[in-house]
């Protein structure tokens, strides 16, 4: 990763992520096949809902006989995390139109904010609305043919975690993490590594009081509070 901000550079820093959207994509659509959805269904899902999470609750909520109404609560609480990772994204996108940073927002998901964060330490904390939406897209797309080629080969791959691919975005977010934790100059690793660490309790003890579809809402407020404390009395 470099300060290019162009959308070929997008594309290029997009590449390596991309094995976690095929990974989950491959095992949704196998998933959702399995579930009694068709090719086409699968991928108008993936081209619309655009969220693995959601997808699969979506589809687990349709299996259980759930109303259109709470699989649309349960899809809005397990994404209001996107609330909190646009409104981080968007000071650095002021100069660009209302319409240019609808599109992003649109399309943004976990993996291009982490991305983004990561770009920032080598540009001087700048982004391009080119290298996001390259980003973006090449992201989009290809969760879309993922998810449809998993939905295609439901008969030849029946179980998909036995071949891991339901660790790929774990893995895909370890790396993500590290390389954050190396490029970034502007707070200290003592203080980086204390707020992983913090978070991984947050969310261990959320797992044991919070529902899932609100944890990661819970852990971000938190630990954003927690870390801005921590920083003023220690750092």
């Amino acid at each position: 990763m470099n300060g290019d901000l162009s959308a070929r550079s997008g594309i290029k820093d997009t590449i390596p992520t991309l094995s976690g959207y095929i990974g989950v994509g491959l095992a949704f659509g196998i998933v959702a096949k399995a579930a009694g959805l068709n090719v086409v269904m699968i991928i108008l899902m993936s081209i619309i809902t655009y969220s693995g999470a959601a997808q699969f609750v979506i589809v687990s909520m349709l299996l259980a006989g759930g109303t259109f109404l709470s699989i649309l609560v349960a899809v809005f609480l397990l994404s209001a995390r996107m609330l909190l990772m646009g409104m981080t994204v968007a000071p650095y996108l002021k100069k660009e139109s209302m319409k240019r940073n609808i599109i992003l927002g649109s399309l943004l998901t976990d993996e291009t904010f982490a991305l983004t964060m990561n770009k920032l330490n080598y540009t001087n904390r700048i982004i391009s609305f080119e290298w996001l939406n390259a980003s973006n897209v090449i992201a989009y797309l290809t969760w879309i043919v993922a998810s449809g080629v998993g939905g295609s080969l439901e008969s030849l791959i029946p179980n998909p975690t036995k071949f891991g691919l339901d660790f790929a975005f774990i893995a895909m977010f370890i790396g993500l993490l590290y390389l954050q934790i190396m490029a970034d100059k502007t707070m200290a690793f003592k203080l980086q590594v204390t707020m992983v660490l913090v978070t991984l309790g947050l969310t261990y003890i959320g797992l044991i009081f919070i529902p899932s579809s609100l944890l990661l809402l819970v852990v971000t407020l938190v630990g954003c509070w927690l870390g801005v404390k921590i920083k003023n009395a220690f750092f």
